[in-house]
């Protein structure tokens, strides 16, 4: 941790120290309420693509006596971890004082991205999955496989979790450790249709082609789909998008990549069938209550690209 002429300046070690997931979750059900009573401003997000990867550039205002800024950029390159012994995922957080302009911090946004990924997973699991929800699935193996264990524990008491992966051996390591970690059953499957056994299955994958299709989830189900973060990939048939209530954090921004994005390309909608917003009498703005017998996602978009036309 370091300031120079008051910039506070903050390693990933520091943001870990700093904050827990439970802060975070805590920290994401507020950023929901503030959007949906007009208190903070979230403008469409921007992505310079490269050869290898892109960048992801994104950020929002809380406005009141409290204002502040912050802006997020993020690259996001797959093959990081295999061919350059680095994160796929790294960036900086920019915060500034939204009265004057003046910068106060600027941070490592590994924790942070992680983080609040889980912690809107966490969210809507708990208002609109089946409350007596005991099976999940996590597809994908990566950290947010990790992290996305973490945020469906937090949401139930699971008595099992299946880890699947298209790497089984990745699968096989993260089961070891989670079981160790939150100590429930949780075992490597290395077949897909563990899902058709699951309350709530997970997609945090890199895939470019749809892998969950409607004969791998049974009614009633609670996905939480959060690796297409951007138009090239894919994990949920759009088929299964058409028999289910989608709910999203922006439908501006889903509606323009990932599954919401090869959905709406699909069905040739201009606009998609999804809600946001839509109180209900316990949960927190931006979510809709869902107890009935049909699917329910919640997609997130921790990495935000640019608009693209359907292809």
């Amino acid at each position: 941790m370091a300031a120079n002429e008051g910039l506070l300046i903050l390693s990933r070690a520091d943001v870990a120290r700093l904050m827990d997931y439970a802060g975070y979750v805590d920290a994401v059900e507020a950023a929901f309420r503030a959007a949906m009573d007009g208190q903070a401003v979230v403008p469409p997000a921007a992505a310079i693509h490269v050869p290898e990867g892109s960048f992801h550039a994104k950020g929002a205002a809380l406005l009141g006596d409290a204002g502040a800024v912050a802006i997020k950029l993020n690259g996001n390159f797959p093959g990081n971890p295999g061919g350059n012994g680095l994160p796929t995922v790294q960036g900086v957080i920019y915060l500034a004082d939204a009265r004057n302009g003046r910068p106060l911090a600027v941070m490592d946004s590994i924790e942070v991205t992680i983080n609040r990924t889980g912690a809107a997973t966490t969210l809507a699991a708990h208002h609109l999955a089946r409350p007596e929800a005991k099976i999940a699935t996590i597809c994908g193996a990566g950290v947010q496989g990790r992290i996305q264990a973490r945020a469906v524990t937090a949401a139930f008491k699971l008595e099992r979790l299946s880890i699947w992966d298209i790497r089984p051996e990745a699968a096989v390591r993260l089961a070891h450790q989670l079981s160790r970690e939150l100590q429930i059953d949780v075992h490597a499957s290395e077949k897909l249709a563990t899902t058709l056994e699951s309350d709530v299955i997970v997609t945090c994958t890199s895939a470019r082609q749809a892998f969950l299709t409607p004969e791998l989830v049974r009614p009633g189900t609670f996905i939480a789909a959060v690796g297409a973060d951007n138009s090239d990939k894919q994990e949920i048939d759009p088929r299964l998008y058409a028999a289910s209530l989608v709910v999203v954090d922006s439908i501006e921004q889903a509606a323009e990549i990932g599954d919401l994005h090869h959905a709406r390309c699909r069905s040739g909608r201009a606009r998609p069938r999804a809600r946001y917003a839509g109180r209900s009498p316990d949960g927190p703005a931006g979510w809709t209550w869902q107890r009935r017998g049909h699917h329910a996602f919640r997609q997130h978009w921790h990495g935000i690209a640019g608009r693209r036309r359907c292809r």
